[in-house]
């Protein structure tokens, strides 16, 4: 890509809908701000209605901001219609033209600049080529598996050479193996051409496989920023802790706090936990949250917490367990069975915790 690469910014950018049956304002995005460095890929991260998809959006142009601004590079862009803004769309849908080959749709972004023919099929074959099917240049999208049309798709919108490439939910639609392998290849594709993107999805594992940044959105407002293992093992809150990963709760009292760890009581046993969150107050109104990698099975009463082996899941080179508990169904990851004591169902067993991979947090709900 011979481009330069660019950045993307949001200010303080709201939006707001008016709800005409209700006669309410919906409130979509709530003072968003965040910026998108040269060459990065960010996810935006969240439930159904929080704000991500219409974030994209006004980005591309297809919505307005009610308040805010937005910049590509240092060029503000907030009230430019989408075919002036230096950027491109993959969708969930794909919205390839039927009535067109393979390669007629990924040159339609190139006719319409008026790029000579010879040019024309020069770019085609070689982003084809980069997206795995150059063989399959003169067949009808019809006779495409799904993965192969999303990857027409993303050929169409790489070859115009946008600056921010945006991804709405582009896998939603394929089965469990395509997404994982259609994950791997537009990671691939946009760093070898060093593209700036957004990524939308609901999928955390997407998020966490393809993103340099996550964006973790609730009820339109940014919940937390950071890289995938930023979020993964130091979530801010209650709500990012639980929605990027298997996770148990335990209420808990801060007995104490420290420079470099956290005084807790947790069933009339004192713990030293070295990660807690700042807004953290003394008292009771804290959880601790464990992981299934943080928790570990134990014969009867040598753990914190008493339970039975309710189910085993293997997965290969894990094996899930699931353990009855007083505080409810608790799972605890076993890395490499084949080595360890795996607890028969119906077993009592109990848990105990590894405090260096846990983290004390406000319980915000």
């Amino acid at each position: 890509m011979t481009k330069k690469q660019v950045s993307l910014r949001l200010e303080n950018v709201t939006k707001i809908f008016y709800d005409k049956k209700y006669n309410t304002e919906v409130i979509a995005v709530n003072n968003s701000s965040f910026e998108i460095q040269p060459g990065e890929l960010i996810t935006l991260l969240g439930p159904s209605g929080c704000g991500k998809t219409t974030t994209l959006r006004m980005v591309a142009g297809f919505e307005l901001p009610t308040k805010g601004k937005i910049y590509i590079g240092n060029e503000d862009i907030t009230y430019l219609p989408p075919n002036k803004r230096d950027t491109a769309t993959v969708f969930q849908s794909y919205g390839l033209f039927p009535h067109m080959t393979v390669f007629d749709n990924v040159a339609y972004g190139l006719k319409l600049k008026k790029l000579s023919k010879e040019k024309i099929k020069e770019k085609v074959l070689k982003t084809l080529d980069m997206v795995g099917l150059k063989d399959l240049a003169n067949r009808a999208p019809s006779r495409l598996s799904g993965g192969q049309q999303q990857r027409v798709a993303l050929a169409r919108s790489i070859i115009v050479e946008p600056s921010i490439l945006l991804l709405d939910e582009p896998l939603s639609n394929l089965d469990a193996l395509l997404r994982e392998q259609m994950r791997i290849e537009i990671r691939r594709i946009q760093k070898s051409l060093g593209i700036t993107a957004i990524y939308v999805t609901h999928d955390r594992v997407e998020a966490m496989s393809l993103s340099d940044r996550i964006i973790v959105m609730k009820d339109g407002k940014i919940k937390q920023i950071g890289t995938p293992n930023d979020i993964y093992e130091n979530p801010n809150s209650k709500f990012v802790a639980g929605f990027v990963g298997k996770v148990a709760f335990f209420d808990i009292e801060v007995k104490e706090k420290k420079e470099n760890k956290c005084i807790i009581d947790f069933q009339g046993k004192i713990l030293e936990i070295p990660k807690y969150e700042f807004n953290i107050k003394t008292g009771k109104g804290n959880i601790l949250m464990a992981r299934p990698e943080s928790l570990v099975l134990k014969d009867q009463d040598k753990g914190l917490i008493k339970g039975r082996v309710k189910i085993n899941v293997y997965l290969g080179n894990t094996v899930e367990s699931f353990i009855e508990t007083e505080f409810g169904e608790i799972m605890v990851q076993i890395d490499n069975p084949s080595l360890k004591h795996v607890y028969a169902e119906g077993e009592s067993v109990s848990i105990d915790i590894v405090p260096e991979l846990c983290k004390v947090l406000k319980d915000d709900e």
